[in-house]
């Protein structure tokens, strides 16, 4: 999955691809190196952003949505959490609603539900304006996989059916690097839960942390790192901006895994 942003502040990409010319010449190139479906965005989501306007939201990601609709054959989802937003976005071709927030706009489920769309489901704490004051969990992997398991709850009383949902564990939203790390390395038990599990850990600030503070935009290979890692536990789909090269990491990592399966990691 191929992140772009249509945002003037994203913590990576902020400003580079908000016209539509500039965004679909990106969305070709990711293409190109391999990404299966694009999630677009029109809101930061970044700790301590704040929040846009649903009209602003949607004047920013409605543009470039009709051009990539038109040019690209690729699936499209829009990184939403307002119900009024992925109405919009659904209507002009997109596929999946990417939610943050998990279906807390209470009109969201029926958006999603009626257009039979996909659903990405993702754990957070807050919002992304307070969600790194002080998250604080006693058992990340468990508290995690519970407020999935009732994020995928409201779904299904949405009437969502349980193959369109995908659930997220909001690598970065109201975790430390620590809960972050832990997570990538448990996400096996958050399999329990029957949905795939989509991971989004590109150029983070847990990497740039590992690797000595280094910028967003030095931390592809350690984000490749990360989604090797969540492969081996069990994720599926892998939200990144750099495609290229965690494209061609997955691929080794998968042959290999297919040609001896790890076993897996001691506790």
């Amino acid at each position: 999955m191929g992140v772009l942003n249509a945002t003037p502040d994203s913590f990576s990409d902020g400003g580079l691809y908000d016209a539509p010319e500039r965004a679909l010449a990106r969305a070709e190139e990711m293409v190109a190196e391999g990404a299966d479906l694009l999630d677009l965005g029109g809101e930061s989501t970044r700790p301590g952003a704040a929040a846009v306007s649903p009209r602003d939201e949607a004047a920013r990601i409605l543009p470039t949505l009709r051009l990539l609709r038109k040019r690209l054959g690729v699936p499209l989802s829009v990184d939403t959490r307002r119900a009024e937003v992925a109405r919009a976005a659904l209507a002009e071709g997109a596929e999946i609603v990417n939610d943050v927030s998990a279906l807390a706009d209470p009109a969201m489920g029926g958006v999603v539900a009626e257009a039979e769309a996909g659903v990405v489901l993702m754990h957070m704490r807050g919002t992304p304006e307070t969600m790194q004051r002080d998250p604080r969990y006693a058992d990340v992997a468990g508290e995690v996989a519970d407020e999935l398991a009732a994020a995928l709850e409201r779904a299904r009383a949405a009437g969502i059916a349980d193959a369109r949902v995908v659930l997220d564990p909001g690598i970065g939203f109201a975790k430390t690097a620590e809960h972050n790390l832990e997570l990538i390395a448990r996400l096996g038990e958050l399999a329990r839960l029957g949905r795939p599990l989509l991971l989004g850990p590109s150029r983070k600030s847990f990497i740039g942390k590992i690797l000595g503070g280094v910028p967003a935009e030095r931390r592809d290979a350690g984000t490749a790192a990360a989604c090797v890692v969540g492969l081996l536990h069990g994720a599926r789909i892998f939200r990144v901006h750099d495609v290229r090269i965690v494209r061609q990491a997955l691929d080794v990592a998968e042959a290999l895994r297919r040609a001896a399966p790890v076993p897996a990691a001691a506790p």
